[in-house]
Formats: C-alpha cells, structure tokens, sequence
C-alpha cells in the first residue's frame, strides 16, 4: 500500500499526464489479472473438472460460465485502484457498477444454460423439458439488468424506472406477445405431455415429418427425414393439429395399411380341382378341409342341389385367398399377433376390388418396416396367380401393341 501511495504522489506532480498514467497502469493490472485468471486458474479448474466423477462441472466449463467470470476480476482491479483517479473516479465508479450487473446476469445465463444441459442427459428431459423455462428466466435476468443499467446511466432509482414500465403494459403485451404465446404454450406442451425429444411428428402446415430434436421458448426444431431443419413456434403446436407418432414408438408396433387390388373377373367359384390343389398348401389344408365338410354338411341339411353351382354355399377363390394371407401374417415372425391383424375386403372400384392387409410389424424402425412391408407383399403379388387371380392393372403401351399384334397373327 505504501508503494501505491508513493508511486501515486510522484504521478502527481503531472496533473494531466498523471492521471493518463495511472489510468494506463490501472488498465494493465486489469489486463494481468484477466490474462492470470483465464489462463491460469480457469485451466486449473478445467483439469479438475475432467477427473471429476461428476459431469455438471464439465458442463459449467462447456458453457463458459467461468470464462464469463473471469471478467470480474479486471473490473474489480479498476474498481479498487479508482480512488487514484480523482477528476474521472465517478464516471468509473458508475461504469464498474455497469459492467459489475451486466456480467454478473450474463454469467447466471450460462449457468442457467449448464443446469439445462446437465438435466438433458437424465432421460426425464425428453418428457420434461425445461429449456424454455431457463429462457424466461434468462429474458427476467436481461430486462432488470437493463433496468438497473439504466437507472445508473440516468441517475433514477430502478424502481421509478419499473413504475414507468408498468404503465407500458400494453406496449410490453404487444412487444413480447409471441414470448407470452410460446411460455403458455410450453406449459400446456408440458402439462398434458404433447411433446418430448426424439418424438416422430407430422405438421404439413410447416412441411415437417421427423423427429423433435429440440424444444425452447419460441421455437422447436424438426429434423425431417430428408435431414433438413424445420422451425415451428412453439405457440402454433397449440394451435394448429400435428400428428405424433410416439404412441407407435412406445408400443413398438408399426402398422401396415396396403391393398392389392384384385380383378373382379378373375373371381369364381373353386371346383373340385382347384380344392385338392388348395389342400396341399400347408397353412390352408385344415381350413379347407374344415371348410369342405362344413358346406357339405350345411348343403345336405338344406336339400340343396349342389349339381348346379349357383345353389348352396361354395368356396371361392377370392376368399381362399384372403383365408391363405390372413394365415400368412399369423405365422409370419416380423407381424405383431397381439394387435390389430386382418385381411379385409373393402368395396370394389374402377381399379378392382381391394383386399386390404391391415396388421403391425414387430420392428418400427423405417428401414426394417418397409422391408417386412415390401417381403410381404413381394410374396402375396407373386403367389396370387396360384389362386388363378389376376391383380388390376391399367393396360399399358404394350398391352394395346400385344393386342394388335395378335389381330395381325389371325388375319
């Protein structure tokens, strides 16, 4: 102290000079315990912090929380040696109490942002999110900040200031009504459990289908499957319906809903032929032999003539053939027999009759789902013919040259 005291009077004897020169040794001591704080104790407690068991510090250096700290040091240097200023000491006393508030609230903010990051790695933050939260609370910490701030600049209590702002309401209301919008929002996103992390969503309104990857106040972010980002306000997810694919993912089942369209004149009745061929498929030979007996017995108890095809009951080989897919999903390893599972007929159109496969795969994964998805039907398309069916299809180019071609062949 008496060393400052002494190099203090020797800078006096040149008034203006003086205090230039003290200034410009206040500001390199500043500048030395900036440069040792950042580079020596900050990298201390960085390595530290990798041996530690425990990961909230890494993610307190991650954030830059103790770099941000590390700014208070200079400005306290300042603010300890600004007696030595005499002429510019209450403009400094007022800029140290500046940057005091601002850097004090911008390293809460990456403490708050550190606290979010640590709570992310637990797996209740995909149901749970708090990101939005600690944004509020980061806007609350800015606007007193800036409200004290201004206060000082102006020399008026912080509180006249908060006084003139509350008859601003409704200009505050308009400025951040999207930031009202999405707070509400993310308490109803919460609350009723809308939305986590890693959830499938489908909003054409915004173009997005894939995965939530992020949830903050105003925004929530959709990695598409196309790998393109796509931005929806958070307040329109309240607004607007979307579509979330989490119940699929939580049951682990993906359902199929696909027809093959049947031509309406390849249908008939099954003869006597076509019933032994049937018998020897082995997931149809039960039914059909069950089947058989079950006609024959309803058509005796009748009286019917089975002579003529059209009396009594008959197998045909549309249904046989519904019979045969149906059996097939049941025995097939990759289809869910706990849920839903049917083949259905659904009524017929220009393209044909519709025979539906409705069922859920074992796997939701895409890739895995569309190939369960695609074996099913390469094999029900490729055996339809066995049934003496014909799928529908719209006759092509080569068709018409193929029919052509054979009136040429008679003539």
């Amino acid at each position: 102290m008496q060393t400052i005291t002494a190099v203090n009077n020797w800078l006096d004897q040149y008034p203006l000079g003086g205090e230039f020169l003290k200034g410009l040794v206040i500001l390199f001591l500043a500048y030395l315990s900036f440069v040792f704080t950042k580079r020596v104790v900050i990298a201390v407690l960085r390595k530290l912090a990798q041996k530690t068991k425990s990961k909230i510090d890494d993610h307190l250096i991650e954030s830059k929380t103790l770099t941000r700290l590390s700014f208070l040091m200079p400005v306290l240097i300042i603010d300890l040696f600004s007696f030595l200023l005499p002429y510019s000491g209450v403009f400094i006393n007022r800029l140290v109490n500046i940057l005091l508030i601002w850097i004090v609230v911008w390293s809460l903010a990456a403490f708050f942002m550190a606290v979010n990051r640590y709570y992310e790695t637990f797996p209740i933050s995909k149901e749970r999110p708090i990101k939005g939260y600690i944004q509020v609370i980061n806007i609350i910490l800015y606007t007193i900040a800036l409200i004290f701030i201004l206060g000082l600049i102006t020399s008026q209590s912080p509180w006249v200031l908060l006084s003139g702002i509350g008859a601003m309401t409704a200009v505050l209301l308009l400025i951040f009504k999207d930031t009202i919008l999405s707070f509400v929002a993310g308490i109803q996103i919460t609350g009723y459990d809308l939305l986590h992390v890693g959830d499938w969503i489908e909003m054409p309104d915004y173009g997005a289908d894939g995965d939530v990857i992020d949830i903050a106040l105003h925004t929530v972010k959709v990695q598409n499957w196309d790998k393109t980002i796509t931005i929806i306000p958070t307040h329109k997810l309240t607004e607007n319906s979307f579509k979330n694919w989490r119940g699929m993912q939580q049951i682990g089942g993906r359902r199929i809903k696909r027809s093959l369209f049947i031509d309406q004149n390849s249908i008939k009745l099954c003869d006597d032929k076509m019933i032994e061929k049937f018998k020897k498929i082995h997931l149809l030979s039960s039914y059909i032999t069950e089947k058989t007996e079950e006609l024959k017995r309803y058509n005796a108890e009748q009286h019917i003539d089975d002579s003529v095809p059209v009396n009594g009951r008959r197998m045909t080989n549309l249904g046989t053939f519904r019979t045969y897919a149906q059996a097939y999903l049941e025995h097939h390893p990759q289809i869910r027999n706990d849920l839903t599972l049917m083949v259905r007929q659904l009524p017929p159109g220009p393209a044909g009759i519709p025979l539906e496969i409705y069922a859920f795969t074992g796997d939701t994964v895409w890739q895995h789902y569309e190939n369960i998805q695609a074996d099913i039907f390469d094999h029900l398309l490729s055996i339809v013919s066995e049934f003496e069916l014909n799928i529908f299809q719209n006759p092509s180019g080569r068709d018409f040259r193929l029919m052509v071609q054979s009136r040429n062949r008679k003539k």
